[in-house]
This record gives C-alpha cells, sequence and structure tokens, in this order.
C-alpha cells in the first residue's frame, strides 16, 4: 500500500486549523502536521492523541516554514490578524508560505483568504484584515502556485466572543449590536470547515484557482435575536444600532469593522449551494444555537 501523502495545517489549535485537522485525521486520507506556536498546550495535545504530528511553526521564520512544508503534499493555511494587527505584517507571512510552496512543489495550498475591500472598492472603503489576505490571494496567482481559497464569512461561534449578547442598557434582557439593520448576515459555523476543505482536496480539478464564498445560512440580527430567545430562555433584542453609531466608539478597530459591515451589505458572491456541497452536514444558524445552548446560557451572566 501506497505511503499517505502528508497535509500540513497552520493554525491547527485555532478555530479554522483544528476543524481542518480533525476532518482530514477522521477521513484518514493523509497524514496530517499540525503547526502551532504552542505545542505543550492542551488543543495540541489532543490533537496528537487523535493521529496528528505537531510541530513548532514560525510564520515569521522563513526556514521555519521550509522546515514545516518540507515533504508535504500541501497545506491548509490561515493568518491570525488579531494577533498583531499588522497588515503588513499578514501579507508578509502570507507571500512567504507562497514563495516556499513555490519552491517546494506543493500540489494544493488551500488559504483562508478575503476580498481585497479597498480594489473592490476603488479605495472608498478600507478593511485592513481583508485586504491583507485579498493581496495574498492574488500573490499566490501571480506566482502560479495551485490554490484555493476558502472566504469564510461571520462565524456563528462570534456570538460566545466578539458579539456576543450584552445587558441591555434599559436592563430589559440583553441585546445584540451588529450593525446590519435588516440586511441578513451571511454566516456559517467555523467548526463546518474542515469538511469542505476535505472535499476541496478530493475533487482539486474543481477548485484549484477558485475563490469560494462560503455561507450556510442568512439571518438578519432581529432573526438572531428571535432564535437565541427561543433556546436560551432569555430575553434577547436587537440593538438596532447603525453603522455611524457603531463608528463613533473611537477606534480604529471600530473604524475597520465598520468598513466591514457596509462591505458585507453590498457583497453579493456568497455561493450558498456550493458550501452545502462541500459539507453536507452543515448546520443552520437555529441547529447551532440549539446544540450550543448551554454556552449561550453560560455567558449571559
Amino acid at each position: 500500500m501506497a505511503e499517505k501523502q502528508l497535509f500540513v495545517v497552520f493554525g491547527a489549535t485555532g478555530a479554522q486549523g483544528s476543524s481542518v485537522v480533525k476532518a482530514l485525521l477522521k477521513d484518514g486520507t493523509f497524514k496530517v502536521r499540525g503547526v502551532t506556536r504552542n505545542p505543550c498546550k492542551k488543543a495540541a495535545n489532543d490533537l496528537k492523541e487523535l493521529g496528528a504530528e505537531i510541530v513548532t511553526g514560525d510564520l515569521d521564520d522563513a526556514e521555519s516554514v521550509k522546515s514545516v512544508l518540507t515533504g508535504a503534499y500541501g497545506v491548509f493555511l490561515v493568518t491570525n490578524f488579531l494577533e498583531h494587527f499588522s497588515k503588513e505584517r499578514e501579507i508578509k507571512q502570507g507571500k512567504l508560505v507562497a514563495d516556499t510552496s513555490k519552491s517546494l512543489g506543493l500540489k494544493h495550498v488551500v488559504f483562508s483568504g478575503l476580498d481585497n475591500v479597498k480594489k473592490l472598492t476603488n479605495g472608498e472603503l478600507e478593511v485592513p484584515h481583508y485586504d491583507s489576505k485579498g493581496e495574498v490571494e492574488e500573490y499566490f496567482r501571480e506566482i502560479d502556485v495551485p490554490m484555493t481559497s476558502v472566504r469564510l464569512p461571520a462565524y456563528f461561534e462570534n456570538l460566545l466572543t466578539h458579539t456576543k449578547p450584552q445587558k441591555a442598557p434599559d436592563g430589559d434582557g440583553y441585546t445584540i449590536a451588529i450593525p446590519m439593520e435588516d440586511v441578513p448576515v451571511r454566516c456559517m459555523s467555523v467548526a463546518d470547515l474542515g469538511p469542505m476543505v476535505l472535499s476541496i482536496l478530493k475533487s482539486q480539478e474543481q477548485y484549484i484557482g477558485k475563490n469560494i464564498n462560503l455561507h450556510t445560512d442568512e439571518v438578519t440580527t432581529e432573526e438572531m435575536a428571535t432564535i437565541l430567545s427561543k433556546h436560551t430562555g432569555k430575553k434577547i433584542r436587537d440593538a438596532k444600532i447603525s453603522i455611524e453609531d457603531y463608528e463613533k466608539q473611537n477606534s480604529a478597530k471600530y473604524k475597520a469593522m465598520a468598513n466591514m459591515f457596509r462591505f458585507f451589505k453590498i457583497k453579493s458572491d456568497y455561493n450558498k449551494e456550493l458550501t452545502w456541497k462541500l459539507n453536507p452536514k452543515s448546520r443552520t444558524f437555529d441547529e447551532w444555537v440549539k446544540k450550543n445552548t448551554d454556552m449561550l446560557t453560560a455567558i449571559l451572566s
């Protein structure tokens, strides 16, 4: 029997990377090398127990990237803008992996990319954590690396962290402050990504060279609040915050996020049908909330 080919996953202990590692291990087609900055953390040990090879890697170090990619068939790359908030650094990291993949002759890169918003809007909107990934997508193509970009929408899981319901100012339950008004938010569970990447790898001739705009559901903030209330038993409502009021929160971060929401309102090239084809077991928002009711209830304090 031929030896399994090696597939490398950066960010193996993060939300995207761990989903990919688990799906590949469960399928068994590839040997999996998970890359993390801290191989001693519990999440890394858990993946090791499932059968992954866990190694230390640094996206800022050329020798480190070359070492973890040597001998690989392909790689899943996710970069973490929130780790440093530097567009330039994220572009440099992505280009380093692109150059190394080219020099080592990797057969398939699956990149967690995003739109180059600044370019698409002729400079009217800048969203640094989008624009950087958009530039990296373009660079992969410029140097002719076989790459598929999976562009994730908002995560359902953001409701556990960045956009979790807050106590209402008037004391009457909780509110969700997502400035999309009546425009549906395209979204998905990041945990459903792994099987999608596996499907792409198993039909690579269909997907190399493509940018796939993923989402499994679309819900307005008001609909989110209704579904959350139904499953948690808590009174949760839409804060009905405008993008302009959201942006007034006096931070470069909020300005960038406000521009992201502006872009969400005009972006239309999501591919729900293909997303469900890549992972037929994906969840709707209602299904995800129902499954995670305990966690959601626990954060409502």
